[in-house]
């Protein structure tokens, strides 16, 4: 398995470019030992020998961990993050670190120095590959790993999934610890799996997920069983669309595919319902995530980005600066803003199991196209302002060829939940078995 992975990064990565680091001698090295324990009975899992790619904000003890700027090249972690101890521990392979926007801060998946991976959907015209966990959805999507870890802060992980045709799920806050994983915010940060299948990502979910006395966040959730729950199907369930209101901002063909999930819903049981109050503004909601990150991120990076010698991504830059224009004052507000939101929120749910949103508003539009000004999370921002969890999952494709996705948004805590919705969508379709020419 591993030298199958190996082989197509070979063949593929001169073009995609989702690796900034790839650890082919290891890698080799602990699946023939895997390779050996399974055969002398010292097996230790189902997960053994099976290889995964990590975002490049995930410390692995003694590599380089850059957090996808060209000013760390050179920085070597000194831990291992818990997610990838837990991995490793498991068997699991790492092949190698997968590019990210720099400082994880941004969604359209570039990168200025250090490279921007190549959406394999289109291998003539370069597209956006999401972001900011890029590296990971491309090298999922192209098969050159089988699955991957990112984060998502505001859409990192649910964006790429969308535009990359693959599974990707946003953890609620506490599920996954975010020990050894470089921040973006700590109020808004969840690591997750990418996979080809929602059954993988409950899989990794299972395994990743749990107490770690360097996260205190991962104590405050009740455990989660995805794979009990997974095949219970949504007959019963009451999943709220998108209200008219946002609809008209949606892309024609990625409306089509959206109304056809409900459809699809429908018929397996669920009732399709209308939100009472319906949805906050995904903008109004989009736009105090960016200023919480903002405020958070510029303490900590404030030498790098105030020193223009050093060689900042230059869309990346003023998003960080934005930090030190926001008080305290303001930044204790936007938090209240967030906590008198949520609880407003949770009362607007009663009686709702999930809401289903498109998991982007276009597909995946040509580089040349983008505006560093804007950021393409119109859609997946407010999951992380309200402290829900979320699930992307492939639903349909356009005329060009191009992967929709729907976003299935469920109350924090309830990560099983979202994934037993997506498998019984995933079991009546066949778009998650679609892949790049």
């Amino acid at each position: 398995v591993v030298d199958s992975c190996l082989s197509r990064i070979a063949a593929l990565e001169p073009k995609l470019a989702a690796f900034v680091q790839l650890y082919a001698d290891d890698a080799k090295l602990a699946a023939e030992a895997a390779h050996k324990a399974m055969r002398s009975g010292h097996g230790l899992g189902p997960l053994h020998g099976i290889p995964v790619a990590l975002k490049d904000l995930v410390e692995l003890e003694g590599r380089v961990t850059t957090g996808g700027t060209a000013v760390w090249r050179n920085r070597v972690s000194i831990y291992t993050a818990t997610l990838a101890q837990r991995m490793i521990g498991a068997g699991m392979i790492v092949l190698g670190k997968t590019h990210t926007v720099e400082f994880a801060y941004g969604a359209w998946g570039t990168n200025q120095h250090m490279g921007t991976p190549w959406n394999p959907w289109d291998m003539k015209v370069a597209r956006t590959p999401g972001g900011s966990s890029s590296g990971s959805a491309v090298a999922v999507a192209s098969r050159m790993a089988p699955c991957a870890i990112g984060t998502d802060t505001g859409g990192s992980v649910r964006v790429p999934a969308s535009w990359c045709g693959i599974t990707g799920l946003k953890t609620s806050i506490g599920r996954i610890s975010t020990h050894g994983v470089l921040p973006l915010s700590h109020t808004l940060d969840t690591p997750g799996p990418f996979a080809r299948s929602v059954e993988d990502c409950a899989i990794l979910l299972a395994l990743l997920q749990g107490g770690d006395v360097n996260d205190p966040q991962t104590f405050l959730l009740p455990p989660s069983a995805p794979l009990e729950t997974l095949r219970k199907g949504v007959k019963g369930l009451r999943l709220a669309r998108l209200p008219d209101s946002e609809r008209a901002t949606v892309d024609a063909e990625v409306l089509a595919s959206y109304d056809a999930s409900l459809k699809q819903l429908a018929a397996l049981g669920a009732e399709i319902v209308d939100l009472p109050g319906g949805l906050p503004s995904f903008r109004e909601s989009g736009d105090l995530v960016g200023r919480i990150i903002s405020a958070e991120i510029y303490p900590r990076i404030a030498d790098l980005a105030d020193n223009n010698e050093l060689p900042l991504d230059e869309a990346v830059r003023p998003r960080v600066r934005a930090g030190a224009a926001i008080s305290v004052r303001e930044y204790f507000d936007m938090l209240a803003k967030r906590e008198a939101a949520k609880r407003q929120f949770a009362a607007a749910l009663d009686g709702i199991d999930a809401v289903l949103t498109v998991g982007t508003l276009t597909p995946a539009i040509p580089l040349t196209e983008v505006d560093q000004t804007k950021t393409p999370a119109i859609s997946t921002r407010w999951v992380n302002f309200l402290d829900l969890c979320a699930l992307a999952l492939p639903n349909g494709m356009t005329a060009g060829g191009l992967p929709t996705s729907l976003q299935i948004v469920c109350r924090g805590g309830d990560d099983a939940l979202a994934l037993r919705i997506g498998w019984a969508f995933e079991q009546a379709t066949d778009w998650h078995k679609l892949s790049p020419a």
